[in-house]
């Protein structure tokens, strides 16, 4: 099997590291991640320069390809340059920090696995919930048996995958939720900079509670979660409506 693993939290990321143990059980795999972090960068895509790319050593471990652009840039030269022949899975991950909820628009992890999407690449992104101390080597072992069981992973979309935090114990088991929608109590703090300057930092508390079982709610009980997330956003049944409403 060829797999190609990436992230955003950059190439020497504790998290990549450790997931890379476990993938190469599975097949050869190609890293070729941002050569620093990137976290929240989203889908963005570097076209105004042409993007830095080096082989460096991790950290003794392994080879890979560092990039001096966004997790898409990453997926992108991958497929259509540096992998020869057919790719069949995509990791993202492991992220430093859950990727669940509203998170999944602004996530680079996320937004690598569905360019792997649009490229026709089998994708899974994973993540684990943040604390103060993050056992990423235990993570790696729950994604790759959720992985096994996902084995062959379709062309269809990306699997969301999230570990809960470890410090509380062994997860509950795996959940199959869709995305909340709900987002987080936010707010802006107002400061003043040491030029003297008004700016703003971004703050809030805990996300918004769900009615029903949800990737950030199960998450937040102890559960891993997967979530099947689509590549095409159109909203069908409103387009439908409004295609009706046109006609008239």
């Amino acid at each position: 099997m060829q797999i190609l693993l990436t992230n955003d939290d950059g190439i020497f990321a504790p998290g990549l590291a450790a997931i890379y143990k476990e993938l190469v059980k599975l097949g050869d795999v190609m890293v070729v991640a941002p050569a620093d972090s990137r976290s929240g960068a989203s889908h963005s895509v570097t076209f105004h320069q042409p993007l830095v790319c080096n082989k460096v050593d991790i950290n003794g471990q392994f080879t890979g390809f560092s990039v001096q652009g966004s997790p898409a840039d990453c997926v992108k030269l991958a497929v259509m340059q540096l992998h020869n022949g057919q790719i069949d899975l995509l990791v993202s991950g492991i992220n430093n920090g859950a990727n669940a909820g509203i998170n999944v628009y602004y996530s680079g992890t996320v937004a690598a696995a569905m360019e792997g999407a649009f490229l026709k690449v089998p994708a899974v992104a994973m993540s684990l919930a943040a604390e103060e101390s993050m056992d990423f080597e235990k993570a790696a072992g729950y994604c790759a048996e959720v992985l096994e069981k996902l084995m062959p992973v379709k062309n269809d979309g990306v699997i969301n995958i999230n570990i809960p935090q470890l410090s509380k114990g062994k997860p509950k088991g795996v959940r199959v939720v869709p995305q909340s929608n709900k987002g987080f109590d936010e707010h802006y703090i107002r400061q003043k900079n040491e030029y003297g300057q008004t700016v703003f930092q971004l703050s809030g508390g805990p996300h918004r509670t769900d009615d029903s079982p949800t990737d950030t709610t199960s998450l937040e009980e102890g559960f891993i979660t997967i979530t099947a997330l689509a590549a095409d956003m159109t909203n069908h049944k409103r387009t439908q409506q409004l295609a009706s409403q046109w006609r008239i």
